[in-house]
């Protein structure tokens, strides 16, 4: 499995989600949201900032099913899903993963033709920390 490059700014999220808490950036002066994180606000280029627990609730806003696997690594799970989640809580904030049937499932597990665009969704978070995302349950 690859792992991402993680960054002075981005390391207070990864740090998060090894425990398993979805959080993203927000400035601590106008308090809005921002993802990728980044020293200064774009809203209010204020360098204060805070890291703001999300419920792990969103919906699915886009999706790609490669074919063939873009990345060699992932060839043998092929097809699988790449999804981009929209935040319940902060709709701008958008994030990219998979949808999974359970933390840790195989990035095949899921038949392409479950994934719809809007369909709702909640973060897991796989062994090695990274967010997935699992259908909710009604």
């Amino acid at each position: 499995m690859l792992t991402p490059v993680v960054d002075d700014d981005g390391a207070p999220f990864w740090e998060y989600a090894a425990r398993g808490e979805l959080r993203v950036q927000a400035c601590a002066d106008c308090g809005e949201p921002r993802f990728p994180p980044r020293p200064c606000c774009p809203h209010c280029r204020s360098f204060a900032s805070e890291w703001r627990l999300m419920s792990g609730k969103g919906r699915v806003w886009s999706y790609v099913v490669p074919h063939p696997p873009l990345l060699p690594e992932y060839a043998a799970q092929a097809p699988y899903n790449v999804i981009v989640v929209e935040l319940a809580e902060a709709p701008r904030i958008r994030l990219v993963g998979n949808l999974v049937s359970e933390a840790d499932a195989p990035l095949d597990g899921v038949a392409p033709e479950r994934v719809r665009i809007g369909a709702r969704v909640q973060a897991v978070f796989s062994s090695a920390g990274l967010p997935q995302w699992v259908l909710e349950r009604p």
